[in-house]
């Protein structure tokens, strides 16, 4: 056995079905994975149902498991309430909800608009908490025992220059977490959340590291375990906080990162960049999104 490999029992999820925002693509899809592996229905959801389709069929052939793909802005109330409608309507009830749709981009915050402010701060804190509200109301209603997982990130509380929109967001979402594990516990409900430190995906991954400043602050040599995480990690810790073996854990935030957080904020090496390489940088990350946009891909980084 290894870290690449699945660690739960066969079954570990079965009857249970589970909504993973941002479930198309890099991690949210191999969470999806290995939760269909482990007998749960899943319900992928991105603004991108073409992605999502295209997932579906995938994690479908792979697993043998049954996913139902919805088109959804987390930012949108609405839309939210259809995902759970079409939920139901499909599988019969909803189990637990994964939040892990991110925005994210490296800048010095000085040269952020207030709209790019809003886009990380509103799909990673208004997205968050609209859907955990949805699913809070639904179960309470229906007295389902729920589980939410929350995907955050260590600077969540250490802090890190040069991510703030998403750090604020992200600090707001652990707060969350912690809040609602206390005041929903009387209904059984449990929210966890879990810090990764890095995970590439190849989409998400390129766009928020270009390769000149991939090359140059490889995080392999910053984390004490010389190695970035493997999916499968990940996916292995959170089938375990989303499945009833976690049936005690509650209003906790788990750090997976090989050690990274103990040398500080993740970000804040980037002191190190000057102002000219900022701009090429800028222009390298418009040019990823602009390709990314047209290879049709959803993936967000999840730093």
């Amino acid at each position: 056995m290894n870290h690449s490999q699945g660690m739960l029992r066969d079954g570990a999820l079965a009857g249970k079905t589970i909504i993973v925002t941002g479930g198309g693509t890099g991690l949210g899809k191999s969470m999806s994975r290995y939760f269909l592996e482990l007998g749960a229905h899943v319900v992928i959801c991105s603004r991108r149902l073409g992605v999502l389709e295209e997932a579906a069929r995938e994690l479908e052939a792979a697993t043998a498991g049954q996913v139902l793909p919805v088109e959804c802005d987390v930012r949108n109330p609405q839309q939210i309430e259809q995902v759970l409608e079409q939920a139901i309507a499909r599988f019969g009830q909803v189990d637990g909800l994964v939040n892990n749709s991110a925005g994210n981009f490296i800048s010095p915050t000085e040269r952020l608009s207030y709209k790019a402010v809003d886009v990380v701060v509103d799909i990673v804190l208004r997205g968050t908490y609209y859907f955990t509200l949805a699913l809070g109301k639904y179960w309470i209603e229906n007295k389902i025992k729920g589980t939410v997982l929350n995907i955050s990130t260590t600077y969540a509380w250490t802090g890190s220059g040069w991510v703030v929109p998403s750090a604020m967001a992200k600090a707001g979402v652990l707060t969350m977490t912690k809040s609602l594990a206390f005041e929903w516990a009387k209904y059984g409900i449990r929210l966890n959340a879990v810090a990764p430190g890095p995970f590439p995906t190849k989409g998400a991954w390129d766009r928020l590291f270009p390769e000149e400043l991939t090359e140059k602050f490889a995080f392999e040599n910053r984390i004490p375990l010389h190695r970035v995480g493997d999916h499968q990690e990940l996916a292995n810790l959170a089938a375990y906080l989303m499945s009833d073996f976690s049936g005690y854990v509650t209003g906790e935030v788990i750090t997976i990162d090989g050690g990274e957080v103990l040398g500080g904020g993740q970000f804040n090496f980037l002191h190190e960049v000057t102002d000219e390489q900022w701009d090429t940088i800028g222009e390298q990350i418009k040019q990823a999104n602009r390709a990314s946009k047209k290879e049709g891909s959803s993936d967000q980084p999840s730093a």
